[in-house]
Order: C-alpha cells, then sequence, then structure tokens
C-alpha cells in the first residue's frame, strides 16, 4: 500500500495528505475547485485550509477525477475527506473509476440526508469492496505539525484493516484498529452535534458543571444509539466515540464548538458560519442524526435541543430549560 487518493482538499484532506506523503507513499490530492488546485501546485501550499505547511514532492494536485484516478493508479486506496453532505454525490461520481478490488477508506463524519450509515451508503454507489472509517480526536492542524494523535481504523475486511494500519501508523499517529464500523462512524457523527450543545452552554456562561453534565449526557445518548445499531461499547467508549467527544467538546480548534459559542452569545447562525469560513458539519449531522434516531424510536433529548435551536427557532437559553424541566429520572 504505496499510493493514496485523496478526496477532499479541506483542512483534514490536506493534513492527511501531507501526513500519508511524509510517511512515503504517493499520493494525489483531489479538489473540486481548478484555481485552488492550480494554486497548490504552484506554491505546494494549501493557503486556505492548512497554511504554513508545504507538501512534499510525491503529492500531486488535481481538481478533475479522471485525471486524478489515472495520476494515482490502479492500485491506489480512495480516501474520501469531504464533508458528509457531499458524500452520497462523491461516492456516486467515483464508481466508474473503481476497479474491482479497489478499497475505499474515509474520513468524513456524519450520516447520509437519509439518516443511514456511510457504509451502507458506499456500499450502495460502490459496491461491495474493502472498505475502512478512520476516527478519533484529532484536529487538522495538530496532525500536520505532527503533534501526537490516537485514532481508530474500523474495517470490513481485516486484510485491508490491517493493511492501513501499517500504512497510517508512526511514532507521532498512533492506529487502533476495530471490526465495529457502525459505532465508529455514530462517534463521529453524535460528537459534533454535542461539541454545539457545549459549545452554546459555554457561550451562555453557564460553567463547568453544565459542561461536565452535557458531555456525559451526551455521551449516554450515543450509546443508547449504538445499542440501537449494534455498535460496541468498547468502541463508543473508545477514541472515536469519548475521545472525540472530549476533544471536539473543549477546544476551540473545534469549528462546531465555536458555532455553539457563538450561539450563545446571541450571534446568528449565518454570521457564526461566515466568521468560521469553513463547513460547520454539527448543523448537518444534527438533522442526521435526528432523522435516525426518531426512526429508531431513540430518546436523545441534547441532540433533540440543538436540532430545534438550529431549525425550530428555539434559544439556546430556553433549549437549557427545556433540558433541565424535564423529568426526573435514573441515570443509564
Amino acid at each position: 500500500m504505496k499510493s493514496f487518493l485523496v478526496l477532499g482538499s479541506g483542512s483534514w484532506g490536506s493534513a492527511l495528505a501531507l501526513y500519508l506523503a511524509k510517511q512515503g507513499h504517493q499520493v494525489v490530492l483531489w479538489g473540486h475547485d481548478p484555481d485552488a488546485m492550480a494554486a497548490c501546485a504552484k506554491t505546494r501550499v494549501n493557503e486556505q485550509y492548512l497554511p504554513h505547511f508545504t507538501f512534499p514532492a510525491n503529492v500531486s494536485f488535481s481538481s478533475s477525477l479522471p485525471q486524478a484516478f489515472q495520476s494515482a493508479g490502479k492500485e491506489a486506496v480512495v480516501f474520501l475527506v469531504v464533508p458528509s453532505h457531499a458524500f452520497a454525490e462523491v461516492t456516486k461520481a467515483i464508481a466508474p473509476f473503481l476497479t474491482a478490488q479497489a478499497g475505499i477508506i474515509w474520513g468524513t463524519k456524519g450520516l447520509s440526508e437519509n439518516g443511514d450509515l456511510l457504509h451502507e451508503l458506499c456500499e450502495l454507489h460502490c459496491g461491495q469492496r474493502p472498505m475502512a472509517v478512520l476516527s478519533g480526536p484529532s484536529f487538522a492542524t495538530e496532525v500536520a505539525k505532527g503533534l501526537p494523535t490516537a485514532i481508530t481504523i474500523a474495517a470490513n475486511e481485516i486484510a485491508f484493516g490491517q493493511a492501513l494500519q501499517t500504512a497510517f501508523h508512526s511514532e507521532q499517529f498512533r492506529v487502533y484498529l476495530s471490526d465495529d464500523m457502525p459505532g465508529v462512524e455514530l462517534g463521529g457523527a453524535v460528537k459534533n452535534v454535542l461539541a454545539i450543545a457545549v459549545g452554546m452552554s459555554d457561550g451562555l456562561g453557564y460553567g463547568a458543571n453544565a459542561r461536565s453534565a452535557l458531555i456525559t449526557r451526551g455521551l449516554a445518548e450515543l450509546c443508547r444509539l449504538g445499542d440501537a445499531l449494534g455498535a460496541k461499547l468498547a468502541t463508543l467508549m473508545g477514541l472515536s466515540g469519548v475521545g472525540d467527544i472530549v476533544l471536539t467538546c473543549t477546544d476551540n480548534q473545534s469549528r462546531n464548538r465555536r458555532f455553539g459559542l457563538a450561539l450563545g452569545q446571541g450571534i446568528s447562525q449565518d454570521q457564526a458560519e461566515q466568521t468560521i469560513g469553513q463547513v460547520v458539519e454539527g448543523k448537518i449531522n444534527a438533522k442526521q442524526v435526528m432523522l435516525l434516531a426518531h426512526k429508531l424510536k431513540i430518546d436523545m433529548p441534547i441532540c433533540q435541543q440543538v436540532y430545534d435551536v438550529l431549525f425550530a427557532k428555539t434559544t439556546p437559553q430556553q433549549a437549557v430549560t427545556n433540558l433541565l424541566n424535564r423529568p426526573p429520572k435514573t441515570e443509564g
């Protein structure tokens, strides 16, 4: 495994492309904007999403899918790092270029617009093949800097997972292997919604007690949803579950947390998104998660209140009141 085609030139896709190149792999980085990809090829820097980091010579750039697949070669692993709302479109677009045994991995965090898990969507559009998902507490800039990071890769075929683990693992990037794709995928979707909730609470000035309560009870919501889909509790309590929740809810590098902070401080959604300047995945994930929760009849009150703030004109203050006024219950 020496060649990767990374689809998605945002901060996370660029950081992963940079990291894989530093591990000695040949990398083609694809982005949909021809001008941006031409600028990357000329300067060797992604000024918009990952400034101050220079791509080595074993990274090439393309805005053409046919050209990107040709440059990467038939043996390349396809690595999708696109927003969740674009996952369906991209998996449909790449299907004609895939060889019979081509493996696909993604770093996308979220669900489909219908609330389906991403591995179900990938199989629908690209057929049965080796598939994997990479997730865990990992900010793009810290990975690009080479700071210590630990993540999980869950694969549907053990040999493919082991090959990816070998390709990614290094002294600064520790990889744990799993076969629990639903658990890993759910953690990556729910944590973004919880980060908005915690951000709103902190923006309202509600303090550390409320922050800790939201994280803990949010984890309980993730576990209920995971249990309904057969996810393993160890996965949800691991890096891609509680690990990513803690990271995204507590550090201001998180776009979702910053978005919530702005809402809690009375800033409009549009203004908050404009200030952040990148996709706020949690806003999309709130719809996806609640669609799945309603389908499975799973109670997720924190995620529901985030959804209501974003799409039903509930104020952040009212959302907190709604949560506190719920009837007392046993913990679980």
